[in-house]
Order: structure tokens, then C-alpha cells, then sequence
């Protein structure tokens, strides 16, 4: 759905964008993330076609973002951070400009309007201006004119900002929803949201991609942790005496159980719980918990800026 191939901007002295490619498949929930300056937006900018990159080139269903702009336009919804809303317009007769303003046929405007107003429960605002909603049915406003005319790319630039909790979990819900038919790039600071949402995450640091994984892989680590029902003899050995065993520490569960924390010898995501099972079932040892240990989005996040 999206190929980015070697793109590069820069204002001024500043690099926004450095040798930056990656590919996103239709159907796709996909993260972007980075601090603050690490080039998020102006990767959105150039995508739906409002920036102009230095070099590289980016495809959006095959349509070039350069030469067939207006093609690239008609196939993707945007929500920025700021929606730009008409306050003194009503809900209703801001979306049916909207509707205009994409091309939607009159005969099929009723069924477009229809389905964006219900996906985001505005059916009850629909005769109030738009100035005289909360920021909560604001966003939602501006989600509805980006899924309006059913796009096959949905971009949104903090989807979520200045909702409360019970509004991000409906918007999260109508997210998933929309991933049924279109793909979605969504950017955000708030990584929980991520977590919750995406299937994965590519991380931009100085304008370069950090990370470009799914987020089962990113949270996997190297290292398992093996609780026994009771104690047994040369626990600590046999599992040193694994091939690839870097390290291992006895330690107590929470609940004052023997514990054993087993760290592979390469950090590459290797999953050593099938071998320490096996272990185990061989030297008759009563397993009371055995799992491969993983990391937040916030500490591959850390890790990745430190």
C-alpha cells in the first residue's frame, strides 16, 4: 500500500528526513513514532502530498506521491493533530461540504455520510455547530471527514490528543474497525496507544528509522524465566549447561517460589522456553511457571534514544 524508497528533506541545515525506506502492506495497522523533531510529520506531509522530498521517491497503491498527486489524495483520509474544523458550521453541513469537496456522487453521499456519522457517533450532534462541541466530538468530527469517502489509506496525526479515557477506548475500537478496509499510519507520542492499537511500529530518531518491526518481535528478548514448585539439586548448572546459555541468576518469584532467570548468549530474540522445558521434563523438575520475558514499547523506545 505505501513503499518509501531512500526519501530525504531537509530545511536549511536541519535534516529531517535521512535515507528513509520502508514498505506497508494493505490491511495494516502501523505505528509511527519519535520524539519530538525526528521527522514524523514531515514524512506525513510528503506522503499525502503536501511536501515535496529532496530525494527518494514514495508510492502510495502504486500512484507516485510526486507525479500523480491527485490520485494519491483521492485515496487517503487525513486527520491532523489539529483538525481544521469550520466551527460556525453544523456537524451535518460541514461533512456534506466535505462530501462535495471529495467528489462523492450526490446518489452515494447519503450512504458515505450515514456510514462516517454512526462509526463515530455523531448522530445525535449532527444539527450543532461544530464550535459549541467538546474537543472530544470535535476529533471525532474530523475522523468522520477523513473516513468519508471510504479511503483505502487512513493517516492520523494523534488521533486520540485531549480525549478522555473512555473516548480513546471508542476511538481505539473504531480504529480496529476501520483496518477492515483500509490500511492506517498512525502517528502518536502516547506508546500505550501503540500497544493497544498497531500490529507494528516503525520508530524515526534524527530522521533516520530506528526500528521497523512487529511489536511481538520488538517486546521479545532473549532471556526466560523458569519457577519451580519446590526446590531441586543442580538446577543452576544444568541450565548453564544449555547450548547458547549466556547466564543464569537464581532469584525468588513474587510469590517466594524458586525462580531462575536464563539469558541466551546472543541478544537476537531467541526463545530458549522449549529447550528449558525439555530440561525440565528430563530431570523430572516441578514447573510451576515457564515463560520467555518481554519488554515494553517504552523500554525498546528508551533503549532506542539512549
Amino acid at each position: 500500500m505505501i513503499a518509501v524508497s531512500h526519501l530525504s528533506k531537509a530545511y536549511g541545515d536541519i535534516q529531517a528526513l535521512d535515507d528513509v525506506s520502508f514498505t506497508i502492506e494493505r490491511g495494516e495497522i502501523v505505528g509511527l513514532l519519535g520524539p519530538n523533531g525526528a521527522g514524523k510529520t514531515t514524512l506525513m506531509k510528503i506522503l499525502t502530498g503536501y511536501l515535496q522530498p529532496d530525494e527518494g521517491t514514495a508510492t502510495i497503491a502504486g500512484h507516485d506521491v510526486l507525479t500523480q498527486r491527485h490520485e494519491v489524495q483521492a485515496l487517503i483520509g487525513y486527520l491532523p493533530e489539529n483538525a481544521p474544523l469550520y466551527h460556525d458550521l453544523s456537524v451535518q453541513g460541514y461533512l456534506k461540504l466535505m462530501a462535495d469537496l471529495r467528489g462523492i456522487p450526490p446518489a452515494e453521499q447519503t450512504a458515505c455520510l450515514s456510514e462516517a456519522v454512526y462509526a463515530t457517533g455523531l448522530a445525535d450532534h449532527l444539527t450543532r455547530r461544530i464550535g459549541e462541541l467538546s474537543k472530544g466530538y470535535r476529533q471525532r468530527v474530523g475522523l468522520a471527514q477523513a473516513i468519508l469517502h471510504r479511503p483505502q489509506l487512513l493517516i492520523l496525526d494523534e488521533p486520540t490528543v485531549g480525549l478522555d479515557p473512555t473516548q480513546i477506548v471508542e476511538i481505539r475500537n473504531l480504529i480496529r474497525q476501520l483496518a477492515r478496509r483500509s490500511t492506517i499510519l498512525l502517528s502518536t507520542h502516547i506508546l500505550p496507544e501503540v500497544e493497544q492499537v498497531c500490529d507494528r511500529v516503525i520508530i524515526l530518531m534524527n530522521g533516520r528509522v530506528r526500528a521497523d518491526a512487529r511489536l511481538a518481535d520488538l517486546a521479545a528478548t532473549s532471556s526466560a524465566l523458569l519457577v519451580l514448585q519446590e526446590a531441586a539439586d543442580g538446577v543452576e548448572k544444568a541450565l548453564r549447561g544449555l547450548d547458547g546459555i549466556g547466564e543464569v541468576r537464581a532469584e525468588r518469584s513474587a510469590d517466594g517460589f524458586p525462580a531462575y532467570r536464563v539469558i541466551a548468549r546472543r541478544a537476537d530474540g531467541l526463545d530458549l522456553t522449549l529447550t528449558i522445558y525439555r530440561l525440565a521434563q528430563a530431570r523430572g523438575w516441578a514447573v510451576r511457571e515457564l515463560r520467555r520475558e518481554t519488554r515494553t514499547l517504552e523500554a525498546v523506545f528508551n533503549e532506542l534514544a539512549g
